[in-house]
């Protein structure tokens, strides 16, 4: 991996900071189907 790859860097930021709204959405919207999404994931520990 380049260290100095800053537009692949802000690219991966960009997809990271979508999955979080889109997280941030789910859990309003159905806490259930969230937390099964989260475990199939492997993500919050």
């Amino acid at each position: 991996a380049n260290r100095h790859d800053y537009n692949s860097q802000r690219g991966l930021l960009k997809l990271v900071g979508q999955r979080r709204r889109l997280l941030a959405y789910l859990s309003k919207q159905d806490v259930g189907r969230y937390h099964s999404l989260i475990t199939r994931l492997g993500l919050r520990k």
